[in-house]
Order: C-alpha cells, then structure tokens, then sequence
C-alpha cells in the first residue's frame, strides 16, 4: 500500500474533531421557510449570502437614521437547558434588541442571529430559531441572515449560546428621548409578561438554595410547572408603541425596563435636574416576583434595581396628551398604568423617588 493510500485510510476529517458540516447545511434547509414567513417590504432576497440585504427606500423611509442593537439573553439560556424548554428562548433574544430600538422611535427592519454550540443538535437549534422567526414576525423584522458555530471543546455538549442583532430606522427629528422633556411630564407603564430575560443569576441562586423543583407545579400557579412560568418569553412592545408614536406626538421618551429595573433605566432618557418619581401601589407585580423576593428574602431595593418588577416599558409623555395616548395604547391592546410623574430634582437626590411599597414589603 502506498503513502497516499495510507493517508487517505487514515486522515482525520472535520467530523472526527467533532464538527458536522452536513448537519449545519441540514439546519439551514430546516429553517428556510420559517426565515421566509419574516419577508418584509425592504427584505427579499434568500437565506444562504454572505450578507443579508436590505432597502431603506423599499421599506418607505425618506430620510432615515439607521439605529442599531445587539444583545442576548444571559443567564435564562441555563434553565433552557436545565428544563429543555428552547421554543420560546428566540423571542426573548428578538425583544431584548427590538425593545431597545423601539424607545429610540426605530422600527426595527431586520434581525441577524449568533448561535454557537459544543455539538449541533438539529431539534434543539431549529426549536430556538423558530422562536427567533416567531419573535421578529411579532416585531416586524425580517429575519435576513445568522450564524451557526458549531466549537467542540468550548462548549459542553448540550450547551449553546446566542446573540441577536438588529437594525432599525427613524426619520430625522423623531428620534427619541425628545430634548422638551419637562417636570409634570407623566410616566405611563406597560405590563410585562414575568420576569422578562433579566436578573436569571439571582433567579438560579434563588432555585438552588430554595430546592424548587422546575418540572414541578409553581405554588402561585398550579396549572403551569415553575420551569414554564420562569420562561414565559419577553413581550415585544414594538407594535403597540409604533401605532402610539403615529397617532400622538406626546411620547416624549421610552425606557425599557431590563436589568437595572426602575432604578437605573428610567433615569437613562431623563435630564439631570429631573426625577421620577413612581406610586408602587399602582404597579400590577406579578406573582412570580412576590415568590422570588419571599424565597430569596429579596431586599425591596433589590428587586427594584434587579427586575422589572410588572412593566416592561415606561413612556414619558405630555400631561396633555394623556387621553389620546391612553386611548391610542388600549386601542393597540395594552392596559397601560399611570404610575407617576416627573419633578424638580433637589441636590443630591435620586433620580428615581419611591411611593409606598411593592406587596409584601409594607412599613
């Protein structure tokens, strides 16, 4: 037998360090049509380019302010893993850049996903993309483009990481916070669905001293395990505040309430002589919160810069526009809550002020 012979019979191949490129080809003939169903006005062209493609004039802009966002969905992909529970861990990772387009007034445009893992599992990977796909028809966006990384020796099989993306768009002179944001200004807030895809550290510390078992029924909510309350996925606002946004010229800011909660985010889209202040009593706090302070034995202020404790996005608005911008969120299916107002900020003074108290921690 020759050399040749010899290293043909005996050569290494990239299967055998453990990637599988005809499964990663496979994954992107699974996920085609649901890459397809995201096609919007400005994005068309197919899956499988070196880049993805996208036409501003298309989509209707005259002279637009590209906006752009990236993020992921920490440390929430654990219990994905832990409960397998991967359909809906896409939207997430869609409303966490999407959420953070809409405050600037961007609609977002397209979506572009990171997916990495140990070893590429198809029902796992096609499961997750399904929920990216599910998350930018919920927001608007077409789905034009990803990566999947397959990394044996980085990853522990099973394990998997991900990355979102995207793009959107604003005409000049509506790009949001507004500079005329003003003491008597109202804060209107927007419910959230849970715990969104923030503060998943203290959530996992919470599970392991407590023993709380996920497959097991939730003790505030006996018809759903605890695994499907604590990944019930992130709302995507974009719709409603886009319809408010064309009705009203009353929005003056958006926060979205990720990690930080009311504490850090709010003061994000506020000048600095002003501050928030906030009536708890009027926040609608989700049962899943009041479990994980009274298990956790969560300090107030904790949960308060932890979580968004029951709204999701806050809107700073003009005290005079307040019935037609309540009456344009409900009429785009939202419930919104009058939780406070801005004012004067003293010296020294937080730049979030509390009334009352979230349940459970009354004085």
């Amino acid at each position: 037998m020759g050399d040749s012979e010899k290293s043909s019979s005996n050569g290494l191949s990239y299967r055998d360090a453990g990637v599988d490129i005809d499964a990663g080809n496979a994954l992107v003939d699974d996920i085609k049509p649901l890459v397809k169903a995201t096609r919007r006005p400005g994005a068309d062209s197919e899956l499988g380019g070196f880049g993805g493609l996208f036409d501003l004039k298309a989509a209707g802009f005259t002279d637009p302010i590209l906006v752009a966002a990236n993020d992921g969905v920490g440390t929430k992909l654990a219990l994905a893993v832990e409960a397998d529970r991967h359909q809906t861990i896409g939207i997430d990772l869609v409303a966490m850049c999407v959420n953070d387009l809409i405050v600037q007034g961007a609609e977002p445009l397209f979506f572009l996903d990171y997916y990495a893992c140990g070893k590429l599992d198809r029902r796992v990977a096609a499961s997750v993309i399904a929920g990216i796909a599910d998350g930018c028809l919920q927001a608007g966006a077409a789905l034009i483009g990803g990566e999947t990384a397959e990394m044996p020796g980085l990853y522990r099989d099973g394990d998997y990481d991900l990355a979102g993306f995207c793009v959107g768009a604003v005409e000049r002179g509506q790009i949001l916070p507004r500079s005329d944001i003003a003491a008597g200004d109202l804060l209107l807030g927007l419910a959230s669905s849970g715990i969104h895809s923030n503060g998943f550290s203290l959530v996992r510390k919470i599970l392991s001293v407590s023993g709380a078992d996920l497959s097991g029924p939730a003790e505030f909510a006996a018809e759903r395990s605890l695994g499907e309350v604590l990944m019930e996925p992130t709302r995507i606002y974009v719709r409603a505040v886009l319809s408010t946004l064309r009705r009203s010229d009353g929005v003056k800011a958006l926060a979205h309430i990720t990690g930080g909660g009311f504490t850090e985010n709010i003061p994000r889209v506020l000048p600095d002589d002003l501050c928030a202040r906030i009536d708890l009593d009027e926040i609608p706090y989700p049962d899943v919160f009041k479990w994980l302070s009274k298990t956790g034995g969560v300090e107030e202020s904790e949960m308060l810069r932890t979580f968004n404790c029951g709204i999701g996005l806050v809107l700073v608005i003009a005290a005079e526009d307040r019935d037609e911008i309540l009456t344009a969120l409900r009429e785009a299916g939202e419930t919104p809550v009058e939780m406070g107002s801005l004012q004067p900020r003293a010296d020294g003074e937080e730049q979030v002020i509390y009334a009352n108290h979230l349940p459970g921690y009354d004085a």
